[in-house]
């Protein structure tokens, strides 16, 4: 198998016609091996029954239709996990992305050697509204990544079969793919100029929980892969430094009163009535709780299968 292509689609009833025909002429061009995986992502239209009409007549098709709406970060999981090609390419089912790009994307990664090419929409057809916090998140995760492309979430990406099948991504995280992937240790990252074209059907999926939802995931992303397997190693460090900063003003306050009391004899107040003193009691109970809390999570962490479970109404294989 050459290449899978993994679509998520939520309501594009009026888009899966068109697109299909345009990737089955442009694999047939090219000599491909191909599959293509559609994941509806609990549409209310008749995205559904288009799937099961062209696969009367393609053979090339899968598809996993969901219970109910579970996000595309929900769909490219389960799309990856079905994937068989030696080359993994993702593309949104809007016509937005063009098929065209599927040769070149294909050659830079057998010929290329990269691990993932990521799309850069260089010339984008979008609102203002969307493309204003699109440019700030690519930024933002920029700067706290390290990983310097242009365009982070552009659902057009292809990927090495390896890369896919290392992936988890859940919640919002497929905005930050090229992050988990660069975490799990697939370092070779490039992107690609594609072509963007404007929408020709339907309406943007795109809402104001992302705005709230997107910089979260990526805090998410960036602690998980750094101490998801050690939590011991944040909480453990935090714990002991207010533990040890408590004791301290302890030792200070007890050393002070000692010295008062039977060096210098004079009267000192309690310990009870110094404001400072529930500071240092503050700090010692929350390294302490810090402390446990990086316990247990050691024990999570060491004991715990993670997995992702989305109720399927309808598969075609």
């Amino acid at each position: 198998m050459d290449v899978s292509l993994v679509i998520p689609l939520l309501n594009e009833d009026e888009s899966l016609r068109e697109l299909h025909a345009w990737i089955r002429s442009v694999c047939e061009k090219n000599n491909l091996i191909y599959e293509v995986i559609y994941i509806d992502d609990g549409s209310k239209d008749k995205s559904w029954d288009v799937i099961m009409e062209l696969k009367k007549s393609d053979h090339h098709i899968k598809a996993i239709r969901f219970q109910r709406n579970y996000g595309k970060s929900a769909a490219l999981h389960v799309g990856f996990e079905m994937a068989e090609g030696n080359v993994v390419i993702t593309m949104d089912a809007d016509l937005q992305d063009s098929p065209d790009e599927i040769p070149a994307l294909i050659d830079m990664v057998q010929t290329g050697g990269f691990d993932l090419v990521s799309g850069w929409k260089k010339k984008r057809h979008d609102p203002i509204s969307k493309t204003i916090p699109t440019k700030l998140y690519n930024w933002a995760t920029r700067r706290m990544s390290g990983i310097y492309l242009h365009d982070f979430n552009c659902g057009l990406k292809a990927y090495k079969k390896e890369v896919v099948k290392s992936l988890e991504i859940f919640g919002e995280m497929h905005r930050y793919i090229p992050v988990i992937a660069h975490r799990e240790g697939f370092k070779k990252i490039g992107e690609k100029v594609v072509e963007h074209r404007a929408r020709k059907y339907g309406t943007t999926k795109f809402g104001l929980s992302r705005f709230v939802n997107g910089p979260l995931d990526l805090l998410t992303i960036m602690f998980i892969s750094k101490f998801g397997k050690r939590p011991m190693h944040i909480f453990g460090t935090f714990g002991g430094v207010m533990f040890l900063l408590g004791l301290g003003i302890f030792l200070f306050l007890g050393i002070n009163k000692y010295m008062h009391l039977y060096v210098w004899h004079s009267s000192a107040a309690l310990l009870s009535d110094q404001a400072v003193f529930y500071v240092a009691l503050t700090a010692m109970i929350l390294g302490t709780q810090l402390f446990l809390a990086g316990f247990l999570g050691e024990l999570i962490s060491r004991n715990s299968v993670t997995r992702n479970v989305y109720k399927v109404s309808d598969k075609i294989e």
